[in-house]
């Protein structure tokens, strides 16, 4: 029988899909016919955070182009290595806010819980790089300690599923965890954030659809995407099949340097995601992780590029220019 959800060309199980990504750098570059010297390559940045990208994700990238703006993204660079004392392991302060290990208390009404430390890509300006995941580890105890704290809070209507990568759980431990949360009587809503449907879409498959369309809860979808590259037909199709099961779709991305940084991209980019049926949501500016630096756009360039998109763009094409700082309860605006 053919799924009302999943795309009519599924790829092979997602997980074996995972098993072919470039887990080595060097290989990445080998198959995009690219010299370590002309990136600027570092076995050294390699070491200190593992380089991991689906191969889905890498047949976007244009072979020979040193500046492809997906390769920047994930490929370890010796840029990574510079001090700057601006930029530290937590830098939104996350491991002071743990209700429970694992659940962060952040937001008035919202609860955040890392699910696993697992993504299926590793992008070198990821916030959460050095983030002690073993040490929070909300599973350990087969959530029980999250839900418990979470139906003891009555003014929690929302829990965002967030990682590592929500998408990265089992079919069978999704499940189990979104009913559950679901099953709390003040909990309206669920979110996922996830970038799994961008850089590996067979993971949304006929298992994870028909688990989603079946929760009694609203369900919001927030994917990751920084560049109209990473869309492709298969990413398209994963969006279509992921709007059936009802949830809403929205984008946020991060500005970054050499990557995103020109009106030109980002309307490319809000004109692409719009047309899968993402709303364009947050462009977050950099979270200032150590080892991300060198993605770093600065405000008079970003508020810039905010005016630009505006006299381009309809508003609901333009996305929420924000900044997160530790100990705020809401993303300030630029």
């Amino acid at each position: 029988m053919i799924s009302r959800f999943a795309p009519a060309t599924q790829a092979e199980d997602w997980r074996d899909e995972l098993t072919l990504a470039f887990r080595d750098g060097l290989s990445l570059l080998r198959y995009l016919g690219l010299a370590p010297e002309a990136v600027g390559w570092s076995a050294d940045a390699a070491k200190s955070f593992r380089c991991l990208v689906p191969r889905p994700f890498a047949r976007r990238m244009r072979p020979h182009v040193p500046n492809d703006p997906l390769l920047l993204q994930v490929l370890p660079r010796a840029a990574e290595l510079i001090d700057d004392a601006r930029y530290s392991t937590d830098p939104l302060g996350e491991t002071s806010c743990q209700a429970v290990p694992g659940l962060l208390d952040k937001y008035a009404g919202r609860m955040l819980l890392t699910t696993t430390g697992a993504c299926a890509i590793h992008c070198r300006y990821c916030f959460r790089r050095h983030y002690p995941y073993t040490r929070f580890n909300p599973a350990r105890d087969d959530w029980r300690a999250v839900l418990y704290h979470i139906a003891a809070q009555s003014d929690c209507t929302e829990v965002i599923l967030s990682g590592g990568d929500p998408l990265m759980l089992t079919d069978a431990q999704l499940t189990r965890l979104l009913q559950a949360l679901a099953a709390i009587d003040q909990v309206k809503r669920l979110r996922l954030h996830t970038r799994l449907p961008v850089v590996l879409p067979a993971r949304v498959n006929d298992a994870l659809c028909e688990l989603l369309a079946a929760l009694p809860k609203p369900v919001a979808i927030v994917l990751h995407i920084n560049h109209a590259n990473e869309i492709d037909a298969d990413v398209a199709a994963a969006a279509v099949a992921l709007r059936r099961t009802g949830a809403s779709l929205l984008n946020q991305s991060v500005l970054l340097r050499e990557i995103n940084d020109r009106v030109d991209a980002l309307a490319a980019l809000s004109e692409q995601v719009y047309a899968c049926g993402i709303l364009p949501y947050y462009l977050h500016l950099l979270d200032r992780v150590r080892g991300a630096a060198h993605f770093d756009v600065d405000d008079a360039t970003a508020r810039t590029l905010e005016q630009e998109l505006r006299d381009r763009l309809p508003g609901y094409l333009v996305p929420r220019f924000v900044r997160e700082l530790p100990n705020r309860g809401s993303k300030l605006p630029l």
